[in-house]
């Protein structure tokens, strides 16, 4: 910290976390966005079918959990943080201990090289993080020439649920016949 034990904050100084509120700690989720515009996918689309999807979930479900864990210990790391520049902030300046900050900071930032590398994984499968807070993925599926994407979150015993690209979470369906078709001729496409 400047000044080795008495610190004055500076606008900088206070901006500890989210460069971005609308993902926490700055962490981008992968995949589309519920416009279905593509958010940072440079791959060709893996298509998944429903058991292939399902297979995955133990898999999933675990770094999803160490993820979402990661995520909450970011974020409570950046909160104490926060604190912190806060009360500096009123005071005008105070004596701080200084490998204690840097401790807090190197353990948030350990947290969400967690985080990042979990969705990483993920997203090596060729499955979507849409929403950590909550534990949403989506699997792209392709049904009658049409991609869709199955939809499950964290909780749901199996995937149950499928969407559009462009409808979004608000759009879920309960997964029909035509899923299990796809899955009991192999895969192949209808």
């Amino acid at each position: 910290m400047k000044g080795g034990v008495y610190f004055h904050p500076t606008d900088e100084d206070l901006s500890v976390g989210t460069p971005d509120r609308k993902t926490p700690l700055g962490i981008q989720a992968s995949g589309y966005g519920n416009s279905g515009t593509a958010v940072g996918l440079v791959h060709t689309m893996r298509t998944f079918t429903l058991e292939e999807a399902q297979s995955l979930l133990p898999v999933l479900e675990s770094l999803l959990k160490r993820a979402m864990e990661g995520r909450r210990s970011a974020e409570t790391a950046e909160s104490g943080l926060n604190e912190m520049a806060q009360r500096i902030y009123f005071a005008g300046g105070m004596r701080v201990n200084a490998a204690g900050v840097a401790r807090q900071r190197a353990e948030m930032e350990s947290q969400l090289k967690r985080v990042r590398e979990s969705i990483a994984e993920i997203d090596a499968i060729g499955v979507q993080v849409k929403d950590l807070e909550s534990g949403l993925l989506d699997f792209p599926c392709r049904i009658d020439d049409e991609i869709v994407l199955l939809c499950w979150r964290m909780g749901e015993p199996a995937i149950e649920h499928w969407h559009t690209m462009e409808a979004g979470f608000q759009g879920r369906q309960p997964v029909d016949e035509r899923f299990r078709r796809r899955a009991a001729s192999g895969g192949r496409p209808n």
